[in-house]
């Protein structure tokens, strides 16, 4: 059945849940927060009730510590352990809001310490391979040329891409209208290698609608509808694989490959964060990391003291 409306993940609910995580689930979706973001405080909240015999609401320090010490003999992830401590925290603040207790008992547990990790970017060459990769003379493979140069051109989160309606795009103009994380919109230049690729796939666009009810995608599936961020996954995959690409790559790569691109050649951290749609510079700081140990890797390969 194709989609006629953007697809957004649901919300995990199961029937077992304690009432106290049910009310919390109702609370955070009250402040606003995303389909991921509770389904990853739910998630996080049954694991807890799973290895603990004592409800999660009446919790005090010993209980989260020994939570915590069993979290890392299954051999958890630090990040993972950081995000079970940082849902417990939202939890109990939920709790000491509606007045059900006074403390938190995570006050002065420190979380896991996590080193930066650089983001896994692709080099210039390699995404040109990767957005050559698709077959023009098909419906699909301009289709898939235009969803890879606007990725690449726009440095969307794939929600982003697979979301976007004809009314976000101004083709003239060269300019994309994005509803990114927390319902901020932002203007997106397009640059003339994706409005060219997708006037070229706007052409044959009602080829997959096959005469059915017209749908407001801009990407349309076979079906004729909105296309889920598992369906670009493969078709990424795809194209990787027969650019000859061996690093393991996913449509986030091309997003890190967009910003450091724009770093490398000089882009101030400002206007990158404002094309990305950071809502803090600092998280837009990383790619000043990236760029920087990418060019120590190539003094150390090309100057004759390397």
């Amino acid at each position: 059945m194709k989609a006629l409306s953007p697809r957004k993940p649901a919300a995990i609910i199961y029937d077992d849940d304690p009432d106290y995580l049910s009310q919390f689930r109702a609370a955070m979706l009250a402040k606003g927060l995303s389909t991921a973001t509770r389904n990853a405080y739910s998630q996080d909240l049954r694991l807890c009730i799973r290895l603990s015999d004592t409800p999660v609401a009446s919790w005090e320090a010993g209980e989260l510590k020994a939570h915590l010490s069993k979290l890392r003999q299954l051999n958890l992830s630090e990040r993972s352990i950081a995000r079970s401590l940082a849902s417990l925290r939202q939890f109990f603040l939920w709790q000491i809001e509606t007045g059900v207790r006074t403390d938190n008992p995570c006050q002065g547990i420190k979380p896991p310490k996590l080193g930066k990790s650089l983001p896994k970017t692709l080099s210039e060459q390699d995404v040109n391979a990767l957005l050559n990769a698709a077959d023009t003379t098909t419906d699909r493979g301009l289709r898939d040329k235009a969803m890879l140069e606007v990725l690449y051109a726009c440095g969307l989160r794939v929600s982003e891409l697979v979301g976007l309606s004809l009314e976000n795009l101004n083709l003239n103009a060269g300019w994309l209208s994005v509803v990114g994380k927390g319902g901020k919109a932002r203007l997106v230049p397009l640059g003339e290698y994706a409005q060219a690729a997708l006037a070229a796939y706007l052409q044959v666009r009602a080829n997959f609608l096959l005469g059915k009810k017209d749908c407001q995608a801009v990407f349309l599936t076979e079906q004729g509808g909105y296309m889920t961020r598992h369906n670009f996954w493969h078709i990424i995959k795809k194209y990787a694989l027969s650019a000859g690409i061996s690093t393991a790559i996913s449509p986030h790569t091309l997003r890190h490959a967009f910003a450091t691109h724009l770093v490398n050649h000089g882009a101030d951290l400002r206007s990158v964060q404002l094309l990305l749609g950071h809502s803090d510079l600092s998280t837009t700081q990383i790619y000043t990391h990236v760029a920087s140990t990418r060019l120590q890797q190539l003094h150390a390969a090309h100057h004759p003291r390397g």
